[in-house]
Parts: C-alpha cells; sequence; structure tokens
C-alpha cells in the first residue's frame, strides 16, 4: 500500500520544473526522470505538449534512488525513467509499475575536469594521485554504482572527498573548481558545454548503464503516460537522445 506522504523535497522542486496554469482545460502529466536526462526530456516533454493541446508536462529530475524513494512514499508521478535497470526494480518489486519497463537509452562514465584540467588528469590511475580532489556520485545512485564497478575491473582504489546524489551535483562541483575530477556520463560532458573538459575513460566500457522507462501503477493520467512512454521509446526520443550522446537500448 502506498504511503500518502509527499516528501518536502518534491513539493520544493515541482513547482521549478512545472510550467502549468492551473487553468480549467489544462491536464498535467507528472514525469519524473534521472538528472542526466534534463536536455533531452525537456526537449521531448515540449514536443509532447505541441502533441496534445492542453497537457502540460511537469518533469522532476534528481538522483533515480531519490526519485523511486519518493514514488514509493506516495509522491504523485505518472511516469518514472531510471538511469539504470537496478533502480526499476526497485519500484517494479514494489507493484508500482503498470506493465514493463522498456530499455530506451545506454550511457557510460567520463572523467569530467574544470576548464584546462589544472590537476592534469589524463585517465583513470590519476585520479587517485594524492592531492587529487575527486568527486563521485554516491554508491546507490546508479552513476556511483556505476563507478564502483569500474574501478574495481580496473583494480583501482578511489578514495573520492565528496560522494553526490546526482550527477548534476558532481558536475556543479568540477565546473566551479571546487573538485580536480569528478565521474559523470559522457552525456553530462556533452551537455556542459565549455564548463568542463571530458577525458576519455575506456575501462567505462565495460559498464554500461540501460535506461528503461515505464508509466506508475496508479498514475493519475495513465493514458497519456502511456504515450509518453512510447514517445520517449520510439523514433523521436532515439532522436533527441542521440543528440544528446546516448546510445541506443
Amino acid at each position: 500500500m502506498r504511503k500518502l506522504v509527499l516528501p518536502l523535497v518534491v513539493a520544493l522542486a515541482l513547482p521549478l520544473t512545472a510550467c502549468g496554469g492551473g487553468a480549467d482545460d489544462t491536464t498535467t502529466l507528472t514525469v519524473y526522470a534521472a538528472s542526466s536526462l534534463t536536455s533531452s526530456f525537456e526537449r521531448l516533454g515540449k514536443r509532447f505538449e505541441a502533441e496534445h493541446d492542453g497537457v502540460d508536462v511537469r518533469l522532476s529530475f534528481g538522483g533515480s534512488s531519490d526519485l523511486v524513494t519518493q514514488i514509493q512514499e506516495g509522491a504523485p508521478a505518472d511516469v518514472f525513467a531510471s538511469a539504470d535497470t537496478a533502480t526499476m526494480d526497485r519500484l517494479t518489486a514494489d507493484g508500482l509499475a503498470a506493465g514493463d519497463p522498456q530499455a530506451f537509452a545506454t550511457n557510460t562514465l567520463e572523467i569530467a575536469v574544470p576548464p584546462g584540467n589544472p590537476a592534469g588528469i589524463t585517465g583513470l590511475r590519476d585520479l587517485t594521485k594524492p592531492g587529487v580532489d575527486l568527486v563521485v556520485c554516491a554508491p546507490e545512485v546508479p552513476c556511483g554504482a556505476a563507478a564502483v564497478a569500474v574501478a574495481k575491473d580496473a583494480g583501482v582504489d578511489l578514495s573520492p572527498v565528496s560522494e553526490e546524489q546526482s550527477v548534476t551535483d558532481v558536475l556543479a562541483k568540477v565546473s566551479t573548481g571546487e573538485a580536480d575530477a569528478g565521474l559523470v556520463y559522457v552525456t553530462d560532458v556533452l551537455g556542459a558545454g565549455d564548463d568542463v573538459e571530458g577525458i576519455e575513460l575506456p575501462e567505462a566500457s565495460s559498464v554500461v548503464n540501460t535506461y528503461p522507462i515505464v508509466a506508475v501503477e496508479g498514475a493519475a493520467q495513465p493514458g497519456l503516460a502511456r504515450d509518453f512512454v512510447e514517445l520517449v521509446v520510439g523514433a523521436t526520443g532515439r532522436a533527441v537522445l542521440g543528440d544528446a550522446g546516448f546510445g541506443p537500448p
């Protein structure tokens, strides 16, 4: 039984991502999605609104693990898109997925460094050097789980100075110079433009994150939720996600 609890973080976050006017003839579709999907889903949300008169797509982004916890606690969501299958499995295990999740994209990690790369990072092993301030996602977050797996496969012991709840937080610390390097997704480095530089991470090819999406059980707008899922997994979604640097599922 889903608890009818709306965490404060959701109450604060949703108005920031919403653009609805509250008119009587407006229908709101609420989409929860991993932070790394921000730019792509903003584009897809606008496309969906253009194709569905009177529909306002309300997007809420964050770490996948935090988002699924919010849904489990009763936060109103119509669609959930995760940055890995393990987090999606938590949703389905609680009977909160309306149907089978569909894979729609893949992503891998890359090293992000501040402009000019002041610490002279060239690869994974440089992240272990004394004096290098490394920031990663927390292990329970998909990007953090990927970082742990990459380091383990490479036989490298990483000692980050901070573990964040989303790739957005990691990227922010790198772009502002608070950290010498961070492990984020390839798409995050691409989307950041000149704010960071990317260092290729060949070791990441063995750890590929697959992104699944599903309509949420008990959604207020089940029909629109299914339509949004189809947009994401269809040709339009593949094109938008490909432009952002995502790989095919």
